[in-house]
């Protein structure tokens, strides 16, 4: 088959399938004395465009458990993870047959309480923690970018209602 006929053949198999399914975290900490909001973002062993960690689903497990288990073993965190979505976005992948296909990954978040010293992927990915904003700036996928900053946002608000309530009352 020639490189073209290859091109085209790879070409109508992408529209013709539905997008893979992903899951993934959005993994956020507040940092104690400021109250700054971190992100983490890891670059894909592939390419080394900046990500979240993300995989496939699993056998036995909710999508949010998969968000939480390929978190543990992409960048060693572990954290509660929400079991609602903050939403999804698509991205094309390249599989290991030289096929690109769609992939859909519904995002979740998860607060990062620990990190492991040794964990599944050390060494294959870079790791850093980020402002939201900065995390937006890195990520290719427009998607993503917009599910960060909608996220920032929810956290704005989240913890501006968590400070109100420690407010004492006036008397």
């Amino acid at each position: 088959m020639t490189l073209l006929a290859r091109l085209a053949s790879d070409v109508q198999l992408m529209f013709r399938r539905p997008p893979r399914q992903q899951y993934g975290a959005i993994c956020y900490r507040v940092k104690k004395k400021s109250g700054d909001v971190e992100v983490l973002l890891l670059t894909s062993r592939d390419t080394g465009r900046w990500v979240i960690p993300k995989g496939w689903p699993m056998n036995g497990k909710c999508a949010h458990e998969v968000a939480a288990q390929e978190a543990l073993e992409e960048a060693g965190v572990r954290g509660t993870v929400e079991t609602e979505t903050l939403g999804a976005y698509t991205y094309p992948k390249m599989l290991r047959d030289g096929v690109q296909v769609i992939c859909k990954v519904q995002v979740y978040a998860l607060e990062v309480t620990d990190m492991a010293k040794n964990f599944k992927e050390k060494g294959e990915r870079t790791i850093e923690w980020v402002s939201f904003d900065e995390a937006a700036g890195r990520v290719h996928e427009p998607e993503l970018r917009r599910l960060l900053l909608a996220f920032k946002q929810k956290m704005t608000d989240r913890l501006a209602v968590k400070a109100v309530k420690q407010i004492p009352a006036a008397k």
